[in-house]
C-alpha cells in the first residue's frame, strides 16, 4: 500500500522474527523506516490477546508492521536486514522462543511486492543446504498487540530479547546504499567530472603515480566513490606503500566494493570496482602489511572524494564517525 505521509511516499511491510519486542527495536533502528508497531497478524481469530496467541491455537504469529519511506530504503535492503537477525532454518521458533506464534514470514500488502519478495528468498535460499523455513503470504488480517508490547525494549532497556546487542549497533549505522547512493548517466558524469576522473572511473585508466590528491593524504576521515557518493574506505586503513598512489589494509565495508578479473596489458590482476556506481576504482594486491591482513587497495585518487572528519557530520557522513574512534 503506498500513501503519503507528510509530503513523502510510504509504505508498508509485515515481518515476523520471533519474539516481537526485539525484531520491533532492531528495525525502528534504521534510517528510512519511518514507524514501527507490534501485533498478530495473519490468524483465524479476531482482536486476540497476547494470553490467545501464546496457546498457539489462533495461527496467530507475532509481527511487526513497518512503515517505511522507499526514497530512502528499499524492501530488498529491509529485507536483507531482518535476514541478519534471524535464523532462516528454525521452524516455529527463534532464539529461546517456540511456539507456531515465533514462526517467521513475510506478509505483504503491496501485490508488486510478492516479486520482490520471493526472488530475495531464493538469493537468500542459496547460502543453506536445507530449506529455509520463511512464509510468504499476503496479509489477511492485522491487529495491535497491547500497549505495554509497544517499544517495549525502550520502556524496558533491560528486558528479553533474542537479538545480540551487536545487532542494534549495526542497525543505527545501515543506509540502504542502492537507493541513497545513486548512479548517473554517462552523459552526466562526462559534465561533471574531470577528464582524468571520467577517464580513471569509466574507461579504466591509471593516474600516474605520486601526482594525484590522496597518495599522502593522512588526514582523518573516509574516502567515498567520486560518481555517486558511495563511502568506500576510512582513513584509519590506509598506510603509506611507497608506491605512489593511496593504499588501503581493506574497504569499508566488504558489500561497498565487487572484484574482477582483469587480463588487460598481458597481466592477470583483480580489478576493483565501486559498488553502487560499477566505477574503476584500482586494483588488490597481496603485498600489504601482514598485521592489517596482507592486502594492498591500490586506489586511483581521481575515484575518490575525501571527506574529513570535521566535514562528515555536515555532509550527511556522521553515522560513520564512530569507524574513527
Amino acid at each position: 500500500m503506498d500513501r503519503k505521509q507528510s509530503g513523502k511516499e510510504i509504505k508498508e511491510i509485515y515481518l515476523a522474527g520471533g519474539c516481537f519486542w526485539g525484531t520491533e527495536k532492531y528495525l525502528s533502528l534504521v534510517k528510512g523506516i519511518e514507524a514501527t508497531e507490534v501485533g498478530y497478524a495473519n490468524g483465524r481469530t479476531e482482536n486476540p490477546s497476547y494470553e490467545d496467541v501464546c496457546t498457539s491455537e489462533t495461527g496467530h504469529v507475532e509481527t511487526v508492521k513497518l512503515i517505511y519511506n522507499p526514497a530512502t530504503i528499499s524492501l530488498e535492503y529491509i529485507l536483507k536486514l531482518f535476514y541478519d537477525v534471524i535464523d532462516p532454518l528454525a521452524k516455529n521458533r527463534q532464539g529461546n522462543d517456540i511456539g507456531l506464534q515465533y514462526r517467521t514470514g513475510i506478509y505483504y500488502v503491496d501485490e508488486k511486492d510478492k516479486e520482490q519478495i520471493l526472488n530475495s528468498l531464493q538469493s537468500l535460499q542459496k547460502s543453506y543446504d536445507k530449506p529455509i523455513a520463511i512464509e510468504v503470504e499476503p496479509l489477511r488480517n492485522y491487529y495491535a498487540a497491547e500497549e505495554w508490547h509497544q517499544k517495549y525494549l525502550d520502556k524496558n532497556p533491560q528486558g528479553y530479547c533474542h537479538i545480540p546487542s551487536r545487532k542494534f549497533s549495526q542497525a543505527k549505522q545501515a543506509i540502504d546504499p542502492s537507493v541513497l547512493y545513486q548512479v548517473k548517466s554517462k552523459d552526466v558524469l562526462k559534465n561533471t567530472l574531470t577528464d582524468m576522473q571520467y577517464s580513471v572511473t569509466q574507461e579504466n585508466a591509471t593516474e600516474p603515480p605520486f601526482q594525484n590528491a590522496f597518495y599522502d593524504n593522512f588526514r582523518e576521515g573516509i574516502y567515498v566513490d567520486v560518481t555517486t557518493g558511495e563511502p568506500l574506505f576510512v582513513s584509519t586503513d590506509k598506510f603509506e606503500s611507497g608506491c605512489g598512489w593511496p593504499s588501503f589494509s581493506k574497504p569499508m565495508k566488504s558489500e561497498s566494493i565487487h572484484e574482477v578479473t582483469d587480463r588487460s596489458h598481458g597481466m592477470e590482476r583483480i580489478e576493483v570496482r565501486s559498488n553502487v556506481g560499477n566505477a574503476h576504482l584500482g586494483h588488490v594486491f597481496a603485498d600489504g602489511p601482514r598485521e592489517s591482513g596482507g592486502l594492498r587497495y591500490c586506489i586511483n585518487s581521481a575515484a575518490l572524494i575525501f571527506i574529513g572528519k570535521e566535514e562528515m557530520e555536515e555532509k550527511n557522513y556522521g553515522y560513520l564517525l564512530p569507524l574513527l574512534d
